[in-house]
């Protein structure tokens, strides 16, 4: 598998899965306000038309994209992991709803809405006010569990992603904190510290 990513982004994720789940992967550092890849400068929309990130070229030489694909890829690939619950069965539904309530309810919503600079300040109040809701939800489902399902898997990998963008989004997390405490567990999981120090690193490297 390759990985195209930019650091701290919703790639993020997969990196965490990767990792997580014990497989080897090639990392290709994607640059996206020139849409080129790190080091070689080519042109990452040859890889991935949309120019985001994640996109995973596959052991069967297909580019994937979005997020929510690229982790079951992943999860179902080392299947003893544990990420991915079995098809069919509720708990892998359950992912997918998580999967899809992170994507949609808090990327897109929230952060998109944020991050983008092109949005005007009364875009960013009003994404920031949504953000209420969402944790409010969170808080009462997992006020008494460690993860989204029975046990940590790719959708915990996404949310954790999301969570680390709360302090520069000016999402202050101590209003939630089951959600806090959630993070902290979260990110004290070696292979999910691992990938934020890594990335980290490449961001201040620039």
């Amino acid at each position: 598998m390759d990985l195209y990513f930019a650091p701290l982004a919703c790639s993020m994720a997969a990196r965490i899965a990767i990792y997580e789940s014990g497989q080897s992967a090639g990392f290709h550092e994607v640059t996206l306000s020139t849409k080129q890849i790190k080091g070689s400068g080519a042109d990452y929309y040859a890889i991935n038309p949309k120019g985001q990130v994640p996109a995973l070229k596959t052991d069967e030489d297909y580019v994937m994209t979005e997020v929510a694909a690229v982790l079951q890829y992943i999860g179902d690939k080392a299947p003893d992991s544990g990420l991915t619950p079995k098809a069919g069965t509720l708990a892998r539904y359950q992912v997918q709803q998580w999967l899809s309530f992170v994507g949609s309810e808090l990327h897109k919503q929230i952060f998109y809405a944020i991050f983008n600079p092109a949005s005007p300040p009364e875009v960013k109040h009003f994404a920031r006010s949504l953000a209420d809701s969402k944790y409010k939800l969170l808080t009462a489902h997992l006020a008494d569990r460690d993860f989204l399902v029975d046990t940590f898997t790719i959708a915990d990998a996404y949310l954790v992603t999301t969570l680390n963008w709360c302090a520069p989004a000016g999402i202050d997390l101590t209003a939630y904190p089951v959600i806090q405490a959630y993070h902290q567990r979260l990110m004290a999981r070696p292979h999910v510290g691992r990938t934020v120090s890594e990335e980290l690193a490449l961001r201040a490297a620039g």
